[in-house]
């Protein structure tokens, strides 16, 4: 299928949508005597954030104020993920939750969105089960919101826009509000070509796509200007990044760690298939370049790994994962690890088991095989018993917790620049942030350093040097030694 490349032309009926919604929400927020408000509520990975924040910019523009914690929004976004069966659990919770609001307020507009919105049978299952759902309408459609939005108000009866073409919209044409003022989320390719046997991506997101490098250095040129610290390039296979003119993943990620004022680049998700040499090259070339590998494992069994359709075999990546090691030595690596694919077997698991420690992941997020309706791997022979992969599954977290220890412990006594990400969720004076490592990072201000005129807030995207003091399994203790 063609891609669809979006222009500004093409954005008019969009942008005349959010001139005339102004409009409405302003005289609706004079009726009410209060602001109008909006809440995203977002699932899965960071290009859901940052689609989310699209959304939000574009619900801003219109007059919309975002909820406070303890109100029901006016307009309530679910921008689902369809990777994992206990998101939708939660998205379909959720959704029940609000029909009391519903009912409450006729006028409340739900809306449901993302990954979740291409799989036929969620569509067809919040039709018949939650009839109040004003609006369901796909990824890629996120630029056609306001129309949707502005039919939805005219109509008043659910609308459903689902369609199977693969559009390519520039960020600079789309308004954002970024929600970190420490870190800006820049998608420079959407889409997957892979096909894992396992996964719906390809057929939520579509066919890979990537924008143009010359929109993508200047949107990050301008976020340096505008004083961001860390940038974090996105894509579903992000290093398979392939402009119209040729340019591939090495040459962004190169042309990125050049701009001045970046103190962080970062990087995801990976395909071990496309982490070449040269890009770990290039990382352990630039000093701003996080010294963080994200390598999905997924199996460490040869076999389990061509069932799920990964082009690569225990061996290519151990050599990646090596040269990682060697040219980044004080570098991290992280994985995804799938236990109970079908037709694993006890030997195939071990495998798996033989990789993790050869490599001494610094972390994972392990999952246990989620049953993805639409994809291979959901009707293969040999689904694995629930007991059994949670037996195995028990295993594998008891030695990924170990080596993550570890990769902490080795922290300790050690002083490294921290990224202030802002209050840690465990106290109110303990600062959290992370390692150009990605190592997770809670540390105090001794009162020599406190500035009485500063709140935990007001260090948000920040430097500092934290000497580290004491190792916990997924973070480290510390304390500030020096504010940059």
């Amino acid at each position: 299928m063609a891609i669809i490349k979006v222009g500004k032309e093409d954005l008019r009926e969009s942008d005349s949508s959010m001139s005339e919604l102004s409009e409405y929400f302003s005289s609706l927020s004079a009726s009410k005597g209060r602001s109008i408000t909006y809440n995203v509520k977002t699932y899965g990975c960071q290009l859901n954030e940052s689609d989310s924040e699209k959304l939000c910019g574009m619900l801003e523009q219109m007059g919309l104020k975002e909820a406070s914690s303890d109100e029901t929004a006016d307009i309530i976004i679910f921008n689902t993920c369809a990777v994992r069966e206990n998101a939708e659990d939660r998205l379909f919770g959720n959704l029940g939750i609000v029909k009391a609001d519903k009912i409450n307020d006729k006028d409340r507009i739900v809306a449901v969105c993302g990954c979740m919105t291409m799989v036929e049978q969620n569509v067809e299952k919040i039709k018949k089960s939650f009839p109040y759902v004003d609006m369901v309408f796909d990824p890629q459609h996120l630029h056609l919101f306001p129309v949707y939005l502005r039919d939805a108000l005219r109509n008043k009866k659910q609308l459903v826009n689902i369609s199977a073409e693969d559009y390519i919209v520039e960020d600079s044409l789309v308004p954002i509000a970024r929600k970190r003022r420490f870190r800006a989320l820049v998608p420079i390719m959407y889409g997957c070509n892979n096909f894992c046997t396992y996964c719906i991506v390809p057929y939520a997101r579509g066919r890979e796509r990537s924008r143009d490098m010359e929109e993508i250095m200047d949107e990050l040129k301008k976020l340096a200007s505008e004083g961001y610290k860390e940038v974090m390039l996105l894509g579903q296979n992000v290093n398979s990044y392939r402009s119209s003119k040729g340019e591939r993943f090495p040459q962004i990620l190169e042309a990125a760690a050049g701009i001045e004022g970046f103190s962080r680049i970062r990087f995801m998700s990976s395909h071990p298939k496309d982490v070449s040499e040269e890009i770990v090259d290039i990382m352990a070339s630039y000093p701003n370049i996080e010294t963080h590998l994200h390598l999905p494992l997924q199996s460490g069994s040869d076999r389990i790994l061509k069932l799920m359709n990964r082009p690569y075999n225990r061996e290519d990546y151990l050599k990646t994962a090596h040269y990682f090691r060697d040219k980044v030595p004080h570098g991290a690596i992280s994985t995804d690890i799938i236990v109970g694919f079908p037709g694993e077997t006890e030997e195939d698991f071990l495998e798996t088991l033989k990789v993790v420690k050869e490599c001494g992941f610094d972390s994972a997020f392990t999952f246990q095989y989620s049953r993805r309706p639409g994809t291979k791997a959901a009707t293969m022979e040999d689904q694995i018993p629930h007991d059994v992969v949670t037996e195995r599954f028990g295993r594998l977290l008891e030695l990924q917790n170990d080596l993550a220890y570890k990769s902490n412990l080795a922290k300790v006594g050690k002083t490294e620049e921290i990224l202030i990400e802002g209050q840690s969720s465990t106290a109110p004076d303990i600062l959290t942030g992370r390692t150009l490592s990605n190592h997770l990072v809670n540390f105090t201000i001794p009162d020599e350093l406190k500035d009485p005129s500063k709140t935990s807030d007001d260090y948000e995207g920040m430097l500092c040097d934290v000497e580290f003091t004491h190792a916990r399994p997924y973070s480290v203790d510390g304390k500030m030694v020096r504010l940059k």
